[in-house]
């Protein structure tokens, strides 16, 4: 392996490296550094976040660049504003023994007078992301014509987030003779077209296989129903008392909603989309990295530039739309020579993409059982004995301890010990003795291995259908919102000209009926009754029993979507535990009282509960 002085780095860099604490070049570094410094070529580097990426580009840049000059030279282009910042304060660092090198930010949600400000007053190297440089290129704010080196970082993520046109349109006002240097996780056929169209000949530089994941990280699967999606988040949770991670949902709307749920369950929590504005995404970012929130809950989107080591688990609570995802939320974790693990929660008929997940990142993924309420116990109880024994004891506590002393005096050293587990335990074991089997019953009974059994739902009619711009899936969308239940107990999904059909599990018939009595939506009754023609039937005929007062039949005339995006959040909340009670099975198996203290004691965590800014209702589909 080869020193960062045997790569060729001037001594500035050199002697930031030794700064910044340095030792040895990763192997992204070590590959691409001398080849960037040696001629102006272009290259394609397939590599891993967290694999020292930034360094990689980032010192070439620095030492080919006149720093004496004012015309903008380097342009990284990068998906979202929290990676953009981290990369301009990371190049900022790297630069801090060169004189007059000036690395400015552009980014969305920022004042774009200032930024174009701080361009015109001379800067070597922009960071951007997309949409804001692509406007300022238009807006004539400025130049990019002369740039000799141009970045696209992450540049698979760039172009699932849509921004392929935006990109395209950037690099046409840029010199032909430029450095082109492209930095990616995978390789889907978007990025090779950006390659073509505006690379030459690059060099290709893969660390590990092509679109793999990174070999620190262990993979693993559990199988559950899908309403005992939540409980069984917090029995993974539960069964690594240190575990510091980040879970994945699909949309902003379940991301704040788990957030949500953890926060009042007692975990250290905190929600990341879309909707939250800069301050609030700020404010997380930095109780997470400050480990005063233990999960983060977040959207892909959202968590394009989260860079936080020590990350323990990445917890998939839903799979990605993109299976090609899945690497880059796993790449979260594993990172600076540390072990991570990927666990994926998923249904029955989920269960599929795991083999496709496979294939792509070239490892095996283990199916796990969830634990056992005992096997949860059983760990806490032993990382309670370990925390006592390492605990160093504070100096400052030996003027209180007399009182303490005399008031336990009378106690022999084992009911001393079975006393303090007794205070501190006692709520795990009551909370959990009862647990029931969270694992999916798919596997052992291949006989149950239909969906739903039909004896076990119920079929409701809807006075809407075709007629009001519904297919199956955004019906399907509108009742999830609205009953705020999982995807999966909603199923045989009929959708008529106007009217349709679908099943949920009996279990569900009583909350069914309750949220649509009386419902209305812009003046209209939304008439929902149990079809007793049978549990599926394309006819959709037969008898049905009413259970509305406001009976009104037919479709047409209305049509509203809903988005499953929370509409803020992540605001700031303390952490509050609920009393407990002997009911495992609440909220779906698991989601009463927690037996889980927050890591922050009495520090604030972040995510939205009640009437906060981050508290939701039914919204437009995203």
């Amino acid at each position: 392996m080869k020193t960062f002085q045997e790569l060729g780095l001037n001594d500035a860099l050199l002697e930031a490296i030794k700064d910044m604490g340095f030792e040895t070049p990763s192997e992204v570094q070590e590959k691409a550094i001398p080849i960037l410094l040696e001629k102006d070529t272009d290259i394609v580097s397939l590599a891993q976040t967290g694999t020292g990426k930034t360094a990689a580009f980032g010192f070439p840049m620095l030492q080919k660049i006149d720093s004496k000059s004012r015309t903008t030279q380097g342009l990284i282009l990068s998906p979202t504003r929290e990676l953009c910042l981290q990369i301009t304060q990371e190049i900022k660092n790297y630069a801090k023994h060169m004189k007059g090198v000036n690395v400015v930010a552009i980014y969305g949600g920022a004042s774009i007078t200032d930024q174009a400000r701080a361009v015109k007053k001379g800067a070597q190297i922009l960071v951007a992301t997309p949409g804001r440089m692509q406007d300022m290129i238009r807006r004539r704010l400025v130049n990019v014509s002369k740039i000799e080196y141009c970045v696209l970082d992450e540049a698979d993520e760039m172009l699932n987030m849509g921004f392929f046109e935006d990109i395209t349109d950037i690099l046409s006002h840029t010199p032909d003779e430029k450095s082109t240097w492209l930095f990616s996780a995978t390789m889907p056929k978007e990025v090779s077209v950006i390659a073509k169209k505006f690379m030459h000949n690059p060099e290709e530089i893969t660390v590990g296989t092509k679109n793999a994941g990174t070999k620190n990280v262990s993979h693993e699967y559990y199988k559950v129903s899908g309403r005992d999606r939540y409980p069984a988040l917090r029995r993974l949770a539960d069964a690594h008392p240190d575990i510091f991670s980040v879970v994945f949902c699909r949309t902003k709307r379940d991301t704040q909603s788990v957030a949500e749920k953890l926060i009042e369950d007692g975990y250290s929590a905190g929600a990341l989309h879309g909707d939250l504005s800069q301050n609030q995404r700020d404010m997380v970012m930095k109780s997470f990295r400050n480990k005063q929130i233990q999960m983060l809950v977040a959207t892909d989107v959202a968590a394009r530039g989260i860079d936080v080591d020590n990350i323990t688990h990445v917890i998939h609570y839903q799979l990605p739309d993109e299976i090609e995802t899945y690497t880059h939320r796993s790449g979260r974790t594993g990172r600076a020579g540390n072990q991570g693990v990927s666990m994926i929660i998923v249904t029955q008929s989920e269960s599929r993409k795991i083999r496709a997940i496979e294939k792509i990142i070239h490892a095996n993924i283990e199916m796990k059982k969830i634990p056992t309420g005992m096997e949860i116990c059983e760990t806490q109880l032993y990382s309670l004995a370990q925390k006592i024994k390492n605990t160093e004891v504070n100096e400052e506590i030996f003027n209180y301890l007399p009182k303490v002393e005399a008031e336990l005096e009378d106690l022999s050293k084992e009911e001393l010990i079975q006393r303090l587990v007794s205070v501190e335990f006692a709520r795990f074991h009551n909370y959990y003795k009862k647990a029931k089997d969270l694992n999916s019953k798919f596997e052992d009974n291949p006989a149950d291995k239909t969906k739903h059994n039909r004896k076990d739902t119920t079929r409701f009619f809807i006075n809407v259908g075709e007629r009001d711009e519904y297919n199956w899936m955004a019906l399907k969308d509108f009742l999830k919102a609205t009953l705020e239940i999982d995807t999966d107990d909603i199923f045989h999904v009929d959708v008529m000209e106007s009217f349709s059909f679908f099943n949920t599990p009996n279990s569900l018939q009583e909350k069914v009926i309750e949220k649509f009595t009386d419902f209305k939506i812009d003046g209209r009754f939304i008439n929902v009754e149990i079809s007793e023609k049978g549990p599926k039937g394309r006819s959709g005929g037969g008898k049905r029993r009413s259970y509305n007062k406001n009976d009104s039949s037919g479709g047409g005339g209305y049509k509203k979507k809903f988005n499953s995006g929370g509409s803020g959040g992540g605001g700031y909340d303390r952490g509050k535990r609920r009393s407990f009670d002997n009911n495992p099975d609440k909220r779906g198996g698991d989601s009463g009282g927690s037996p889980r203290r927050s890591n922050s004691g009495s520090k604030p965590t972040y995510g939205s509960k009640g009437n906060k800014p981050g508290g939701f209702g039914r919204r437009s589909r995203s």
